[in-house]
């Protein structure tokens, strides 16, 4: 039979202790949704099935003996730390779930200079890990713009990325080492170190997990060397997104690696830089690293920059500028919230990848279908941020008025419509449906069309590790998936 919510409350205060687990009504209702669904969180409307509690581990073992205490009953749990994932991924899709927050486990285990390592327990805020190292001389090169809320854990989970990911790669490129602990209460870890051919690498079966598969207690990554003194920006207007993703390829086939390399179209781009580029693109850079590469990699840029006419530069110092105060802290998010009380206008983002011969058209045809199909926009665009040999990402921003919306019908009146246009184009044109932002419960229903024929290997895993399904119920692959 399966627990009342009383009796799975009794059993966790037995396990953790009473003050480790949190009953109250609006905490619950907070933490049984995400940021998909800020708009139901702004008006005070929670349709999703609110959670039995919130549980805040101290360690390894507590978390070991509450997923063996939910196994056991066939409880649905949900791994939390930061808690700042944007595709539904926290969302508490059945009854009585549990959500563990992991962001009581904060500690900065060891910094290990010699070595280049950083190991800190899930919980641990980015933010905090890089002021520490940089104090020191290094910085995990890892500065996603949820830097200020991300904590370490999560970052794992949902394989995220940053804004200088162009040279120093997404997440699963940093960790080297991690702990996790599994359903049926299994700690493993692995251990630190360079490289190893034993057989799969393992530790993707931990990262971008999202939760459903296990939960990450310690993570290891590498650390760099600091020397911002030596950072070069460099910016450009163009007229078209073709000529960018074009220069883009250029700089990356040709083996450059700046920190930042991004495109932002005309509607993108007139929200960060209207006081320079008014109707049109903007093409940004940033090398930086050891003062002799920063300057070829910055010379570089600009020689292969001047092959193409249409592009003028800008002042470096106007980009500078914007990039010291693109990341998103609360400060920021509860200036969204009124905004978006007094405007009723809503927005979302929707990040996707594909290779250099299909990205443009990605995005022309994402943004031309969005703006015949989707009712009430306001806006839409979208910018490439993090590009590779072979491809780069887009990320599309759109915005919508919710005039006549009600709270609970604002998902599947606009960004779930919304979202599958943009799945759909990329899908039929070969790109992934998710870059970096994890696939959550929002991309979910369209898992078999990303995987294809490899979803036999998603599915094995799911079922292996977790064949009582109670890791997340409803993330990555959906609650109704056959």
């Amino acid at each position: 039979m399966k627990l009342t919510r009383e009796q799975i409350v009794k059993s966790l205060n037995d396990i953790v202790g009473e003050e480790r687990v949190i009953t109250d009504e609006q905490v619950l209702k907070t933490s049984s949704i995400d940021r998909f669904r800020k708009y139901e969180d702004i008006c005070g409307v929670y349709t999703q099935p609110i959670p039995a509690a919130v549980v805040k581990v101290k360690n390894t073992e507590q978390v070991a003996k509450v997923l063996k205490f939910m196994n056991e009953n066939k409880l649905n749990v949900v791994p939390r730390t930061g808690a700042s994932a944007t595709e539904g991924g926290l969302e508490t899709a059945v009854e009585n779930s549990v959500v563990i927050d992991g962001s009581d486990m904060n500690e900065m285990i060891n910094i290990d200079p010699y070595n280049m390592l950083a190991t800190v327990q899930c919980g641990v805020s980015l933010q905090y890990l890089e002021d520490s190292l940089r104090e020191q001389g290094y910085t995990t090169g890892h500065s996603p713009q949820s830097k200020p809320l991300a904590q370490m854990g999560g970052l794992v989970a949902t394989r995220s990325i940053g804004q200088l990911s162009t040279l120093y790669g997404g997440i699963e490129d940093m960790v080297v080492g991690l702990e996790a602990v599994f359903p049926n209460g299994e700690i493993t870890r692995i251990k630190n170190v360079p490289r190893r051919a034993a057989g799969p690498d393992i530790r993707h079966v931990i990262i971008g997990s999202e939760g459903a598969l296990c939960f990450i207690t310690e993570v290891t990554v590498k650390i760099f060397k600091y020397m911002p003194e030596n950072n070069r920006f460099y910016g450009y207007t163009l007229d078209n997104m073709k000529t960018g993703f074009e220069i883009l390829r250029e700089v990356m086939v040709e083996g450059y690696k700046p920190s930042i390399a991004r495109l932002y179209d005309v509607e993108d781009g007139a929200f960060h830089f209207s006081h320079f580029a008014e109707d049109k693109c903007v093409l940004i850079f940033m090398a930086e690293g050891p003062q002799g590469i920063a300057e070829v990699t910055g010379k570089a840029i600009e020689e292969i920059v001047t092959r193409y006419p249409e592009c003028a530069k800008v002042d470096s110092k106007l980009i500078e500028r914007w990039f010291a105060h693109l990341n998103w802290g609360p400060d920021k998010i509860a200036q969204e919230r009124t905004e978006i009380m007094e405007t009723r206008n809503i927005g979302f983002t929707t990040e996707v990848s594909g290779c250099w011969d299909v990205i443009n058209e990605i995005y022309e045809n994402c943004v031309q279908r969005i703006r015949a199909e989707a009712p009430d926009i306001t806006m839409v665009g979208g910018h490439s941020s993090h590009s590779y040999l072979n491809g780069t990402n887009m990320y599309f921003v759109y915005y919508y008025n919710i005039v006549d919306c009600k709270p609970e019908e604002e998902v599947k009146k606009y960004h779930n419509p919304i979202n599958q246009i943009i799945v759909e184009e990329t899908v039929r044109l070969g790109g992934s449906i998710v870059h970096h932002h994890g696939i959550g419960k929002a991309r979910a229903p369209w898992i078999k069309d990303e995987y294809q024929s490899s979803y036999y290997i998603l599915e094995t895993l799911k079922k292996a590790f977790d064949p009582n399904g109670i890791m997340n119920a409803g993330t990555i692959i959906p609650l109704n998936a056959k």
